[in-house]
């Protein structure tokens, strides 16, 4: 069985124009096209020689090799972000723009995100993880992306953000006679990223084997010292005065939201909804 490249990482798209010839002055005629960028435009390749020459052949330090290192980098940078399944709706969302107005409670939880993008060398290092939890619309899918995209930007991590359903869809698609990966395929997958975010958890069914796949997928990044974030509507823990409700524990199981809690944090999001404003 030929395992796919990535069941939840997605490359740039190239696409050629209806002339993509062009001509380098130096090595002739290339073939040209355009590759998808994070913020949803275009970018023309160039000619590839000339990058190759860049590279390998320019004297290091010289002006040709710095700008080749630039393009690397940027296209490494523009690969991740295209790959970390921020939707173009999050696109924009970041620290920065996650409105707080004067409202105490927004201040602090984004000061605790803020802490955890910023410091995330550290944090990784601990295999610290993050709860995301509270009501509809106060922006934690807008924070969940946000995190993302500055451990990317700021720190070249690996990070990706993926629903539950997400997960639970793919890893059904295993089942299927033709499938070309394994659920072990994606658990392996699901633990490589330096950093996964795991958003709307608890909007799924909730069968025994959605949690018990939630769960694996926690416990193995647990096991690697690896950090978690998770998002969801649901509060964490069983409030007596609301008996009955579900809670997070209900959709990963208690082993699973124990692990995240050793050395975590859960933040709560207690103030009503402003999808007006801020999003998610």
């Amino acid at each position: 069985m030929t395992a796919r490249t990535s069941n939840f990482v997605r490359a740039p798209e190239r696409t050629l124009g209806p002339d993509n010839g062009a001509e380098c002055s130096q090595h002739g005629r290339y073939t040209e096209a355009s590759v998808e960028q994070f913020d949803g435009s275009k970018l023309a390749t160039g000619c590839p020689a000339c990058h190759f020459a860049g590279l390998r052949t320019a004297p290091e330090g010289s002006e040709q090799h710095q700008q080749a290192l630039q393009v690397q980098q940027q296209r490494k940078l523009n690969a991740l972000l295209i790959g970390s399944g921020i939707t173009p709706r999050f696109r924009n969302a970041t620290l920065q723009s996650y409105e707080t107005g004067v409202d105490m409670q927004m201040a602090r939880v984004l000061v605790r995100c803020r802490d955890f993008a910023e410091k995330f060398p550290e944090h990784y290092q601990a295999g610290r993880s993050l709860l995301l939890v509270g009501n509809v619309g106060t922006g934690k899918t807008h924070l969940g992306s946000a995190i993302v995209q500055h451990v990317i930007r700021e720190h070249g991590a690996q990070a990706v953000i993926v629903s539950a359903a997400q997960v639970i869809r793919v890893a059904k698609g295993a089942m299927a006679r033709n499938a070309q990966y394994t659920e072990r395929d994606i658990l392996a997958e699901l633990v490589s990223f330096d950093l996964l975010v795991i958003d709307e958890v608890g909007a799924q069914g909730g069968t025994e084997y959605e949690r018990g796949l939630l769960h694996e997928v926690i416990d193995q990044r647990y096991q690697q010292v690896l950090p978690t974030v998770l998002i969801s509507n649901l509060p964490a823990d069983t409030d007596p005065a609301r008996a009955g409700e579900l809670t997070l524990q209900d959709f990963i199981g208690e082993r699973a939201l124990d692990r995240l809690r050793q050395g975590g944090r859960a933040i709560r999001f207690t103030w009503g909804s402003a999808r007006s404003g801020v999003t998610a």
